[in-house]
């Protein structure tokens, strides 16, 4: 395990916790939300959860 597998690990965390993706952004030195957001997978979790979710009318 690396330092980068350390550092998306606690930004992951850190997100799920405190919910405040403009510390984490500053913290990360990122541009945008969006690129850390991307970055710690919180994206894809979402996509993920959407799909879970998701259920077509024709199915019962």
């Amino acid at each position: 395990m690396g330092t980068h597998t350390l550092r998306k690990t606690f930004g992951y965390h850190f997100y799920l916790k405190s919910k405040d993706i403009v510390a984490l952004q500053a913290l990360f030195n990122h541009s945008s939300p969006e690129t850390t957001l991307r970055y710690v997978g919180i994206n894809q979790d979402v996509l993920d959860k959407a799909m879970d979710n998701f259920k077509p009318d024709w199915v019962k």
